[in-house]
């Protein structure tokens, strides 16, 4: 059975430099798809890393996109020139236009995943979500790429566990694991064009996830503490972080967690308010449902007690919910 054995890697993140160092492959990586960091801040790609110098070290030959979407014709002509056969995709967050996708010998295979397996869960920041939903455990799926949004036939699929101690940092590197590990089990199946397929369950209605955008990361204090931990859990980097204001100045937070549902004798206090500041430095907010400790955050100044945490007049964007009360959606992205 003949091996197509050309095999690329599109991506620009941190994520698919680790892939590139720790994939135990029978064969070399030969190609690099990435973008230029004027792209990625552009873009405003999370862990955005410069892959280029790192991934030449390897001996892997770069191609920096000139546009992130891949169809500019420069774009098109360069990669469909490559003769490559198979495509892993990871740290990309994009799709694969299919002008690209039908010059690949066999095809491009990526990661995706949800808390509730597709094709439920399609879309943006599908981990994010899973933390602020406080859902218990996440399927990533190997699919080949289609034109469509996460809408691919699944070549194998990994689920782990999101435990109360895990942040957007820690399932990263889950995902990441369970992406290397997929890869490793199947890669050759897949060079030799000789493995199967499973269609998504056509007979569910696809959900979807909104995109995430560094704003939306504003702090709700009129929350649950345990709804607040978890969203501070699940934008923490390498993601831009949850914040708040003192007066007009800014404070982002990135690590807490619930310290007791009791209130200590801070009962009449407002939501919002540090109630106790520790020699350390870390601090307790009362909130509905409890208190906070906040173990990490970024202040222009020191945090004291009987400061009101507020929103500055800004906007807290309010995501539609489903039936269920989650924040996929039922349709198209």
């Amino acid at each position: 059975m003949k091996v197509f054995d050309k095999i690329a890697v599109f991506g620009c993140k941190a994520t698919t430099l680790f892939l590139l160092d720790n994939l135990n492959l029978p064969f070399p990586v030969r190609h690099l798809i990435t973008i230029t960091p004027e792209a990625g801040q552009k873009h405003q790609v999370a862990d955005y890393l410069d892959l280029k110098a790192a991934a030449e070290a390897r001996g892997i030959e770069v191609y920096q996109a000139k546009y992130y979407s891949l169809k500019h014709d420069d774009d098109l002509m360069h990669i469909n020139s490559l003769g490559i056969d198979v495509a892993i995709v990871m740290g990309w967050q994009r799709l694969i236009p299919a002008q690209v996708l039908s010059g690949l010998r066999i095809g491009a295979f990526g990661m995706h995943g949800s808390s509730m397996n597709l094709p439920l869960g399609r879309g943006r920041s599908p981990m994010n979500w899973s933390i602020i939903e406080g859902r218990k455990v996440f399927y990533t799926n190997l699919f080949r790429y289609d034109p469509g949004v996460d809408s691919g036939d699944v070549v194998d699929t990994f689920k782990f566990q999101i435990t109360d101690r895990d942040t957007a940092e820690t399932m990263h590197f889950k995902n990441t694991l369970a992406m290397k590990y997929l890869v490793e089990r199947n890669i050759d199946k897949l060079v030799r064009n000789d493995f199967q397929l499973t269609k998504q369950d056509d007979s569910i209605t696809p959900t979807y996830y909104p995109k995430r955008s560094p704003e939306d990361g504003l702090i709700d204090w009129a929350q649950d503490v345990e709804v607040l931990a978890r969203f501070i859990r699940a934008v923490t980097r390498p993601f831009d972080g949850a914040f708040t204001f003192s007066g007009d100045q800014k404070i982002s937070i990135w690590d807490a967690h619930v310290f007791d549902v009791h209130d200590f004798g801070y009962e009449k206090w407002a939501a919002g308010s540090v109630v106790a500041v520790f020699e350390s430095g870390k601090f307790l907010v009362k909130c509905f449902g409890g208190l906070l400790l906040v173990t990490a955050c970024d202040a222009p100044f020191a945090v004291q007690k009987g400061m009101q945490f507020g929103n500055d007049a800004l906007e807290i964007k309010r995501f539609e919910r489903n039936y269920l009360g989650f924040f996929d959606i039922p349709g198209e992205e």
